[in-house]
């Protein structure tokens, strides 16, 4: 055994000459001039057949709060099918800018998203409803800086791993520097607060860790640590603890911090096999509140019913599937890395937002991507797809050039 552990020289060796090969792979990948092909259909196809639905569910959802906002029923959904346009242009300007591009700007991006996050609580606005400085106004919409934490996030990680290749199974170079930007980072969400973004970011970081090589017993380790620290935080920060409390028996109080829970139950419950019916759920007439943000699978799952909500989980699914059939043939570890991290992204978020409104997980804000309500957010969830579509062009190219090889 040597020092940090590993198998015995011979198979060392062997596992050195390999990442040298493949560190040498890439860097010819990277040196050489990017031949690129058309992105992958079905990955876009999906995005834009879940995004369709979800533009239409956000006119349902937020028709009778908009007119008793506004008196224009339209209000929201003009405003969110015009960021939705805006994001599909977004993914394909992206889907156009090739992988090294976005392996350089991957630490400034980590770099200025931390210089946000660090302004935010102080010059940023907050909500009533859940009172917390998150967002920034920009005038004319406003947009929270750890949204673009979690690209950053994705992208950083897939640049140091690519750059420790060979030595992540250590803990200077697997552990030690990703703990301290996830442990920064964290520290700037709490003082938001942001409990959700901040369990987010930490799955997403233990993910790519594990893609990239780090070994199993750190992780052992680390869910130790969170542990304990996910104890303290319960017991000494009272915006958890209430959480908590009100997700262990929501009808405590009805009429304040469970409404939402109890409401949004309310609404899955009269939903039944089949829906009320496209536009005619109830629940949406200002009984539920974020019926069109964070609880709007609660209006799909009443209007749709049974049958349409798992029709468009199984969506999300096949999109979720075809971003790791990506991952696994892209042309470059950092490529594959990326597409994992942004499609375990999509998987977490999509699997709490509907823990959430079904009461399984406490409450706190995670979106649906691509349904709830928000148009930077939504920006940035066509441009991780953009990022995504962009990867996928340069598959066909590694394809061709092993079928050259075989034939030579």
């Amino acid at each position: 055994m040597n020092v940090y552990g590993s198998e015995p020289n011979s198979n060392g060796a062997e596992e050195t000459r390999t990442y040298a090969r493949e560190e040498l792979r890439d860097r010819r990948a990277e040196s050489a001039r990017v031949e690129r092909g058309a992105f992958d259909v079905p990955f876009f196809l999906l995005t834009l057949l879940i995004l369709s639905i979800g533009v239409v569910m956000v006119l349902s959802a937020s028709f009778a709060r908009a007119y008793f906002k506004d008196g224009n029923g339209m209000s929201i959904f003009i405003r969110q099918l015009g960021f939705a346009l805006l994001g599909i242009v977004l993914m394909l300007f992206l889907s156009r800018l090739p992988s090294t591009f976005y392996r350089r700007m991957s630490v400034p991006l980590l770099l200025v998203t931390g210089v946000m996050l660090l302004l935010v609580p102080f010059i940023g606005i907050g909500k009533a409803e859940v009172g917390a400085n998150r967002w920034f106004n920009l005038g004319f919409t406003t947009f929270q800086p750890s949204e673009i934490a979690k690209v950053a996030i994705i992208l950083s990680f897939a640049h140091i791993i690519c750059l420790n290749r060979g030595k992540m199974h250590t803990f200077r170079y697997g552990v030690l520097p990703f703990a301290i930007i996830l442990v920064a980072t964290v520290v700037l969400l709490f003082l938001e607060p942001h409990l959700s973004a901040s369990v987010i970011i930490i799955g997403i970081g233990a993910i790519m860790m594990f893609a990239g090589g780090t070994r199993w017993w750190y992780f052992a380790v680390g869910i130790g640590v969170v542990a304990v620290a996910g104890f303290v935080v319960i017991n000494f920060f009272p915006y958890a603890s209430s959480r908590i409390t009100v997700w262990r028996d929501p009808w405590s109080d009805p009429q304040n911090k469970g409404l939402q829970t109890i409401q949004s139950l309310y609404a899955i419950g009269s939903g039944g096999l089949t829906g009320l019916g496209l536009g005619q759920g109830r629940q949406k007439y200002m009984y539920l509140p974020e019926e069109h943000n964070d609880f709007i699978f609660s209006i799909v799952c009443e209007e749709l019913g049974f049958i349409g909500a798992m029709l468009i989980l199984a969506l999300f699914s096949l999109l979720i599937i075809r971003g790791f059939w990506l991952a696994l043939h892209a042309k470059d570890r950092f490529g594959s890395l990326v597409i994992t991290g942004i499609t375990s992204l999509l998987a977490i978020q999509v699997f709490l937002n509907v823990a959430v409104v079904t009461n399984f997980f406490p409450c706190t804000g995670i979106s649906l991507p691509f349904f709830s309500y928000g148009g930077t957010a939504l920006l940035i969830q066509l441009g991780e797809m953009g990022i995504v579509l962009s990867i996928s062009r340069e598959i066909p190219l590694r394809k061709k050039k092993s079928e050259d090889g075989e034939q030579k």
